[in-house]
């Protein structure tokens, strides 16, 4: 258990966190949550040792050992991957380097090998002889295969090395468990194993995440960074979601009865209960939303944007044709005789694990990027609208204001008055829009560049991985946008709620072809997994 006491800490005249009084127990996952900024990565340092508070104190129980998922992925270049992962407990790390040293000796004394026998003492008690095997599991469970076991960090690739350090974090089945954004560069296989590990996982964990899937998965509680203070809420993040959102209501309609709020949480509550079912705390979990009272669920100072995109024109059947494209870059054939024929209503979400792949494929379709051979032939009545991954060009020496930026891309109303009040509505308040473009944020030109494609008036929309520098807010926007966009859309992401609560079609570009599946996120990935039980089977 780790206890947090009174804590507080300011950065100049800025509160991060004042009177912060919290038990995390063992047994619960809680998602610390909160807009960007609000310090959820350095309350992580706090519980973590790395930062003192300004007041109050951290306890972690005595004998208890912490664990953390490290950030700096080149800080074992030298090291082999396994001891990496062994390395996350650092006492039986040490042992076994005492322990080799002692054996190495050329002038074993007697001293040494009663030494050596304490160590193997402590050694057995730290399981130390299931050390490799342990480590080893837990790799293989995130993807990384046995020839690279023994392989130096400095030969593994970027999204290996992320692997390694979260096994690292794993290793050992530590008392608490501090995850600040985990699934950041893992793969569709790599977050579903982690997802089960941590259903299972015994102990108390602390986790930072804008996966809002992951975070519905795995937390058991909900840790809210709001108003320089942190409250517990139990459930999932979709509860927390729903319930902050029905408090807003209620604070914003005081004439209404409270007793019909009451009933009306009341059977919010119960819905929510019976989701959870699947959740090994089900039945202590059910007990204690059934006590929670309205006065519990206080409102949010969350601020969401408003993404609405509407369309000019009423699109036709004859969408989009593609036919055999190839393309290969620096020698890597990333397309390869790709075809597809996009209909009226798609909501096409590409998928795989070719990055390079996917946009290479939304640049050939915007005429960004001419294709090696094959074609492709979008219909009369289409006009696309497109988010690029890469969007500096758009913002680069940039030195007017935001509002003359945005402007330019408003061809009905160029009035100031109009702008302002667009950007408003994406959080762009007051003198805010005056910055520069190109002083933003990562989130503040992602917030402007769906601004630049709500304007359009597009009937097709291709966003290659949008939610990238959103914070949950602004995910849960641009989400609530797209389900409701009445066009066609293309896109990738790898938030797996967002792309299961828009897409309607899956596109999965492998080395094989092109996979097409007329059906849901979660479809696709459960019919992927039937036809990899089959072929083991033969």
């Amino acid at each position: 258990m780790i206890t947090v006491n009174n804590v507080g800490l300011r950065y100049g005249d800025r509160k991060l966190f004042e009177d912060v009084n919290i038990k995390f127990t063992p047994g619960n996952c809680y998602g610390l949550i909160g807009a960007n900024g609000a310090g959820k990565s350095t309350f992580l340092k706090i519980l973590s040792g790395e930062i003192e508070p300004q007041a109050g104190n951290v306890a972690l129980t005595p004998g208890e050992r912490l664990a953390v998922l490290k950030q700096n992925h080149f800080e074992y270049e030298d090291v082999e991957a396994i001891k990496v992962v062994i390395m996350g407990h650092s006492r039986l790390y040490e042992i076994m380097q005492e322990k080799d040293a002692i054996y190495m000796k050329a002038d074993f004394s007697d001293e040494d090998g009663m030494r050596a026998a304490e160590l193997e003492g402590e050694f057995a008690e730290l399981n130390g002889w299931e050390a490799d095997s342990e480590a080893s599991i837990l790799l293989k469970g995130l993807g990384i295969g046995e020839e690279l076991h023994n392989k130096k960090m400095a030969d593994l690739d970027g999204s290996e090395k992320v692997k390694v350090l979260l096994a690292q974090a794993l290793f050992g089945k530590p008392d608490v468990l501090l995850l600040d954004e985990p699934t950041n560069h893992l793969d569709i296989k790599a977050i579903q194993w982690l997802e089960e590990f941590l259903i299972n996982f015994e102990n108390t964990v602390i986790v930072v995440s804008h996966d809002r899937h992951f975070l519905n998965k795995v937390c058991t509680h909900i840790a809210d960074l709001d108003f320089g203070k942190i409250q517990i809420y139990v459930g999932n993040y979709d509860f927390w979601y729903e319930s902050s959102q029905l408090a807003t209501r209620m604070a914003q309609d005081a004439n209404r009865k409270k007793e019909e709020k009451i009933k009306e949480l009341q059977a919010f509550i119960a819905r929510f209960s019976a989701n959870a079912s699947k959740s090994k705390q089900a039945t202590s979990r059910k007990k204690l939303l059934d006590k929670i009272s309205l006065d519990d669920i206080r409102p949010s100072s969350r601020r969401y944007p408003y993404v609405n995109f509407t369309i000019d024109r009423e699109i036709g059947n004859d969408l989009l044709r593609v036919e055999g494209l190839s393309k290969t870059i620096d020698g890597e054939k990333v397309l390869d005789n790709i075809s597809f024929v996009m209909n009226k209503d798609d909501k096409i979400a590409l998928v795989g694990k070719n990055e390079l792949a996917k946009t290479t494929l939304f640049k050939i379709l915007m005429g960004e990027m001419e294709p090696d051979s094959g074609s492709f032939k979008w219909g009369i009545t289409t006009s696309q609208a497109y988010f690029p991954k890469d969007n500096s060009k758009y913002f680069e020496g940039n030195d007017s204001s935001l509002v003359d930026w945005l402007r330019q891309f408003s061809p009905k109303d160029d009035s100031e008055s109009f702008l302002r009040g667009f950007l408003g509505r994406m959080l762009f308040s007051g003198d805010e829009v005056l910055k520069k473009p190109s002083v933003l944020s990562g989130g503040e030109k992602v917030r402007c560049m769906l601004s630049r494609m709500m304007l359009s008036g597009s009937n097709v929309l291709l966003l290659d991985e949008p939610t990238n520098h959103l914070d949950l807010e602004s995910i849960t926007a641009l989400n609530n946008g797209l389900i409701n966009f009445k066009g066609s859309i293309i896109f990738s992401s790898h938030d797996h709620q967002f792309v299961e609560t828009i897409a309607n079609r899956i596109l999965e570009i492998t080395p094989s072809g092109l996979v097409d599946k007329q059906m849901t996120y979660d479809e696709y990935l459960d019919n992927q997994e039937i036809q990899q039980q089959v072929a083991q089977m033969y």
